[in-house]
């Protein structure tokens, strides 16, 4: 499953976020620290449903709307100095470590300092933010490879010394693998001999494995009452950036679980089936508001953006059956796999079991209801027997 880390400084709104879009039950606070251990839950990727393309809908789908899990993890707050231990720092950088992607919640409001206390709205300068979490895990980072480059010179001295076996070794708990290690070494200029690389050369390393290995999304947080000029200059950073209302999120998952309103996550309006109150029409106008322009609360559009474009995976499914798309037990479209674009069959083989990947033969696309090569690379929405082995 992937995994999708909430991050940034206390009171950005990660734990409103981080309850909207697992429904969990979580403290939500007005107050640094309000999250102390990491959360940990399952949230969902938002896609479309090859069950649209038949006359029958699938039951595994919201109506055509299909939702595939992807874990989400909320840490303590980060504030200056993390990766020195200041505040829960420590803590904080290292459930971060297995995280695939990184949505750095940003009070786009202003209406916090940089230790995430409440100050009045449009007084803090948000862009403080855009590079703070980068900046902290990539000095962290290189704190990790400077404490440890010690045993990577004792290494070289051998004759059969390989300095990807050797950083790859040593980033594993980083979450870097050895293509990323590989990958970044013929990106950078560097000494062959580890005994002269110097500080500059091993951050600049740090640097490099954090942007490969912790992609980062802006969730532009509080959009509803953030001064409109904040949002643009967020804009106009190198980052994607996702104006976005955890709160109104909220509301409105809260409000369709009562009945109140018709609602999907994702959606970029809603309807109102249920009996409210004068306060609270008021309130869901105040959000219809603010996802009329920008295309929904944000929460959805945030993961959506992580998962679909700053991971770049597609959604296939296996099926049994090429002709009806279902299981052994004849339920169509059973499962969902996000998986890393460029994927084949038999990568598809290997996420449903290693025993089916071990002993794949073949693949057969089931909308054209041909066999497919090897080699062939998966496309988003792809329905595909798998013939093998073990099956």
């Amino acid at each position: 499953m992937l995994s999708i880390a909430l991050a940034g400084k206390p009171n950005a709104g990660k734990s409103t976020f981080y309850k909207a879009a697992t429904q969990a039950d979580v403290d939500v606070g007005n107050y640094p620290f309000t999250t102390i251990d990491p959360n940990r839950g399952v949230t969902h990727a938002r896609t479309r449903c090859p069950c649209l393309d038949r006359e029958e809908r699938c039951g595994n789908c919201e109506d055509g709307t299909r939702y595939v899990p992807v874990e989400l993890l909320d840490v303590a707050g980060l504030v200056p100095g993390a990766h020195e231990g200041r505040g829960l720092g420590n803590q904080f950088l290292d459930a971060l470590t297995n995280a695939d992607v990184i949505l750095n919640v940003v009070d786009a409001s202003g209406g916090t300092n940089e230790e995430g206390e409440p100050v009045e709205v449009g007084t803090y300068d948000p862009l403080e933010e855009v590079d703070f979490v980068e900046e902290e895990l990539e000095q962290w980072l290189t704190g990790i490879i400077d404490r440890n480059w010690e045993s990577v010179e004792r290494k070289s001295r051998s004759p059969d010394f390989d300095i990807d076996d050797a950083l790859t070794e040593m980033l594993t708990g980083f979450g870097a693998t050895e293509h990323d290690v590989a990958a970044s070494l013929r990106s950078l200029d560097y000494p062959t001999d580890p005994m002269q690389w110097e500080d500059e050369d091993r951050e600049k390393l740090a640097r490099d494995i954090r942007a490969r290995t912790k992609p980062i999304v802006l969730v532009a947080n509080k959009a509803d009452i953030a001064p409109e000029e904040n949002l643009e200059r967020l804009r106009e950073t190198d980052k994607p950036v996702v104006p976005t209302t955890a709160d109104g999120e909220l509301a409105l998952r809260k409000a369709a679980e009562a009945g109140v309103v018709e609602y999907l996550p994702g959606d970029e309006e809603f309807e109102i089936v249920g009996d409210i109150s004068d306060a609270q029409a008021e309130g869901l106008e105040k959000i219809r508001e603010v996802m009329a322009e920008y295309g929904g609360t944000g929460v959805q559009q945030s993961i959506n953006r992580a998962v679909y474009d700053v991971l770049d995976v597609l959604t296939a499914y296996p099926v049994q059956n090429e002709t009806k798309w279902t299981d052994g037990t004849g339920e169509m479209l059973p499962d969902a796999f996000l998986l890393p674009r460029g994927s084949t069959p038999k990568d598809l083989a290997y996420a449903v079991h290693s025993d089916i990947g071990e002993g794949y033969l073949h693949a057969v696309n089931a909308r054209s209801n041909r066999r497919i090569a090897e080699d062939y690379e998966l496309d988003e929405g792809d329905v595909v027997k798998i013939v093998s082995t073990a099956s």
